[in-house]
């Protein structure tokens, strides 16, 4: 397969007629890491994003606002720009589509539909969502409104110029048989798939009802549809065909989009480029919807609305980019919950990367004076040494892998397997013991060089996702910026000073959680936010239980962080769990099914409000769940890596 040179990814660009959120902001970090991936990689990478001006909408809230739509969209667009350079989105370029040089393309591309015989003059009526800036047939509407935003639509009757859009229902059906990866993942492409057999229709690409958008060439009582207009933006911002960046970038290997807004990338951007005769985009993929609370992130709704720039002044851009990467595979919807994001700052960032990084910091310090030893190549190749090495160059296959698919969650799970792996190589290595035998001096200075060269590994691997963050692990290992790891054992030179520096990543207790948390809520949901208080359980003559009863259970995500046998207890084991900025005890009757050392990082559901009791003398504070009755066969598990403290229902 050859090697990719070049690589072009695109965000949306973003329509101006409210300021970014958690939802615009995912999207932008996706495209970002990736971008950031395929650099460290030595490629040639275009990164663009930018703001959709024009359009009824902005005219109307601009006439609303008592401003010119220009003033307008400049203070929205300023907002973006700068939530942006918050989140470090790397952007090569941040187009807007009243920037200069956009215009001359837009026109560019109708001219050549026009040369095509595509374009023609008619009347149009039917329902039209100024939100969406899109007309819709009666069988698409909900309940008589938009199926995208749920508010009302308006029956319009205009003259418009359309653009023949069934006359490529074929082609483009063609398109998807032989490019099985243009539209990802694969349940949107069959739902794309199934909306063109249905039938397209000639699509109108003109307005005359407002004036706030690129004049339709030689009728100036017409400007073209905005999102032909915005969908340019992926060509103008290279400068239209010819240009010296559009010969390098174009065709976009990526296009990553909203699932609100995969039509308009999957149906009508290709059937306008293939009129053009220019060629398709290769891949569009459609991410799922950030909900708050259940309900989709909305204008109208503040309630919805969570600032990323709020949540950056208090944990850092790094750990906000790994919670949005992490918590969701790339394609599914998630909800967005302010206990998880501490969750995972607690459990992966400050007890997995932050403990590792300080703690062979502080090692290094104290037991080779800071400078790095070298490795010994005999050792190197047995026992646990092996082990660390072989599981760092998986990690970066694995990770390799599902940065080109597009996973980025998947990559993080994978890095997140030598992180961890690196803390246990400390733990089997024990470095604090062989400190204290000269003789094995040589041994001491290899497991050093070993698990410094895992958290340069781990620097680099994270760095796209941390691009912060793996700077400062970098510097600390007396390092600057370094692309992707190559040679295990071998990228870090012998010489070279070590410093620790502050926690990279501090824990969040739970007062100061809770005063987060109060500061990120929306005041529409303040007082949603205290559940009253529950009613006391009734049980049911029947057996079963009420969902009310269920509800109470205080089920949770829990990690094992120590576990040692109960003295004169053959079944008891004693456990220390991480249930998420919060440590707790348990005895557990495992002891015939399960050695300690085989439980020590394993994540298991936790029952956290049962009430305490002694058993043997140590007070037990909740229950883990396991399967058997008369003995343990199993405890319970879960099918993806998911923080400590994380909910279970």
């Amino acid at each position: 397969m050859k090697e990719k040179t070049s690589v072009y990814l695109t965000t949306p660009i973003y329509y101006v007629n409210s300021t970014p959120h958690i939802g615009t902001a995912y999207t932008t970090v996706v495209v970002d890491t990736l971008a950031r991936y395929h650099r460290a990689r030595g490629r040639n990478v275009f990164l663009a994003t930018g703001t959709d001006e024009h359009g009824q909408k902005v005219e109307e809230s601009a006439l609303a606002a008592g401003v010119a739509p220009k003033t307008f969209v400049d203070g929205i667009t300023a907002k973006f720009r700068a939530t942006w350079k918050n989140l470090l989105i790397s952007e090569d370029r941040f187009i807007r589509t009243t920037d200069p040089d956009h215009a001359p393309v837009v026109v560019d591309l109708w001219k050549r539909m026009q040369a095509a015989g595509d374009i023609y003059f008619g009347e149009y009526e039917g329902w039209y969502c100024v939100g969406c800036e899109s007309f819709y047939t009666d069988a698409q509407l909900v309940d008589g409104n938009c199926p995208v935003h749920q508010t009302p639509v308006r029956r319009l009757k205009e003259a418009s110029y359309f653009f023949r859009l069934s006359q490529y229902q074929d082609r483009l059906l063609a398109h998807f048989e032989q490019n099985p990866g243009f539209v990802i993942p694969e349940g949107r492409r069959n739902e794309i798939v199934s909306f063109i057999k249905g039938g397209l229709r000639d699509l109108s690409v003109s307005r005359s009802t407002f004036h706030w958008g690129i004049k339709v060439p030689g009728d100036d009582t017409h400007v073209i549809y905005v999102w032909l207009d915005a969908l340019a933006n992926y060509v103008s911002i290279l400068g239209g065909p010819g240009a010296p960046p559009y010969e390098t970038f174009w065709p976009a290997d990526c296009h990553v989009v909203g699932k609100d807004i995969l039509r308009f990338h999957s149906v009508y951007w290709p059937c306008f480029l293939m009129s053009a005769g220019l060629p398709l985009p290769k891949t569009v993929l459609a991410h799922g919807w950030w909900t708050v609370r259940g309900q989709k992130i909305s204008k109208s709704m503040p309630a919805t609305r969570v600032d990323p720039n709020a949540l950056v002044a208090d944990i850092g851009a790094d750990a906000l980019r790994y919670f949005l990467l992490r918590e969701v595979p790339l394609g599914l919807d998630g909800d967005f919950a302010f206990d998880a994001l501490i969750g995972r700052i607690n459990s992966d960032l400050a007890n997995d990367l932050g403990n590792l990084v300080n703690r062979t910091l502080a090692m290094a310090e104290k037991y080779v004076g800071g400078v790095v030893p070298a490795a010994s190549p005999a050792l190197d190749g047995s026992g646990v040494h092996a082990e660390l090495g072989a599981l760092a160059v998986r990690a970066r296959a694995e990770a390799e892998r599902h940065f080109e698919a597009y996973a980025p969650s998947r990559a993080l799970e994978a890095i997140w397997e030598l992180v961890r792996g690196a803390n246990r190589y400390v733990d089997a290595a024990g470095p604090w013991a062989l400190a204290k035998d000269p003789a094995r001096r040589a041994e001491l200075d290899h497991v050093v060089h070993t698990f410094l060269e895992a958290v340069l590994w781990s620097a680099r691997l994270v760095a796209p996702a941390m691009p912060n963050k793996a700077a400062e692990i970098l510097a600390a290992l007396g390092l600057g910026a370094g692309g992707w790891p190559a040679r295990w054992n071998e990228d870090l030179a012998p010489g070279g000073r070590v410093h620790r520096g502050a926690p990279l990543f501090p824990r969040i207790d739970d007062a100061r959680a809770r005063e987060l948390i109060a500061r990120w809520t929306p005041a529409e949901t303040a007082a949603e936010a205290t559940p009253p208080a529950a009613p006391p359980i009734t049980p049911a003559d029947d057996g079963t239980v009420t969902f009310d009863e269920f509800a109470r259970l205080d089920l949770r995500v829990a990690e094992v962080k120590a576990a040692e046998k109960v003295p004169k207890a053959q079944k008891l084991l004693k456990l220390v769990l991480d249930i998420g900025g919060e440590t707790r005890q348990v005895v557990a009757g495992i002891a015939e099914s399960y050695a300690p050392e085989e439980l020590v990082g394993r994540r298991v559901i936790f029952l956290a409000n049962l009430k305490p009791r002694p058993i043997k003398g140590i007070e037990s504070q909740g229950m883990i769940l396991a399967a058997g009755a008369d003995s343990v066969l199993a405890l319970s598990a879960l099918d993806r890596d998911v923080p400590a403290g994380t909910k279970v229902r």
